[in-house]
């Protein structure tokens, strides 16, 4: 299968089984991977489920999940890989908040092409392919068309756990203070799929993301991008799977944004 529309539809369709469990099933038994971030049985599920789906109908697709035992070796060498993040905001699922989704992407030699966004508690499904533009549940959307912070609803990623948090905290607080002094609201959605895809929509006016995981991002960088987002790195350079961090939003308040990010960091 090498059709790009054929290949979108297949995704699609995964996506949809993915998002169904999560609608359907419990979570089952919740695991801890490290310091306050988990994993769910419902997790593995999806992932599984899934990743079947898409070998069955492509299986030269290489594929790559979160929840993978072992990340799937070939990632860095196939020219083609699926990328998933079985749900994107799990510490919001188990809590019963409904801002967490299925996020899959095609990638291709390091580079997304297909992106597929499904938010299903919220009834949202984006999607895109490279060049395409953007989608919500069948209809385009563009980014958003604030001009000033002031006017801007921005969200930013969760303060980071784990190994260096304390470190790397210390800039994601500097960031809050400096977007608390000048934005018209700052956000924490818990979902970095929903921080690109409500950019791309211009449900909100911006993100900053201060990480790169491609399962987190890959969906989501597509799809803001072709919504006519500006994706970057926090140096302002094109945001691709080198990239530290991910900051999206239209040109004039992309500008704005690294502006705001401490100099260390860019």
């Amino acid at each position: 299968m090498n059709d790009i529309s054929a290949l979108l539809a297949l995704a699609r369709e995964a996506a949809a089984a993915g998002a169904a469990l999560l609608t359907t099933a419990g979570s089952g038994a919740v695991h801890s991977k490290g310091d306050r971030d988990f994993v769910t049985e419902l997790d593995l599920e999806i992932q599984e489920t899934m990743q079947r789906l898409l070998r069955a109908q492509a299986p030269q697709i290489a594929f790559r999940g979160e929840e993978s035992i072992t990340q799937s070796s070939d990632f860095g060498h196939a020219e083609r890989t699926w990328v998933l993040d079985p749900i994107d905001g799990t510490s919001n699922f188990i809590h019963n908040i409904p801002l967490c989704a299925v996020s899959l992407a095609l990638v291709y030699q390091g580079s997304p092409i297909i992106g597929v966004i499904r938010a299903p508690f919220l009834g949202l499904e984006y999607y895109a392919t490279e060049g395409q533009g953007a989608y919500l549940n069948d209809a385009p959307i563009s980014t958003g068309r604030a001009q000033h912070l002031r006017d801007a609803i921005i969200s930013i990623e969760d303060y980071a756990v784990g190994p260096g948090a304390e470190t790397k905290n210390r800039t994601r607080l500097a960031i809050t203070e400096a977007l608390a002094a000048v934005a018209e609201r700052v956000r924490m959605l818990g979902s970095a799929a929903l921080d690109l895809a409500w950019a791309a929509e211009g449900r909100t006016d911006g993100c900053i993301i201060m990480s790169n995981k491609q399962w987190d991002m890959a969906a989501g960088v597509l799809i803001a991008r072709e919504s006519g987002a500006v994706v970057t790195d926090s140096d302002g350079s094109t945001h691709d799977v080198r990239s530290r961090h991910t900051i999206a939003a239209n040109p004039i308040i992309s500008r704005k944004l690294l502006q705001l990010i401490p100099t260390s960091q860019q």
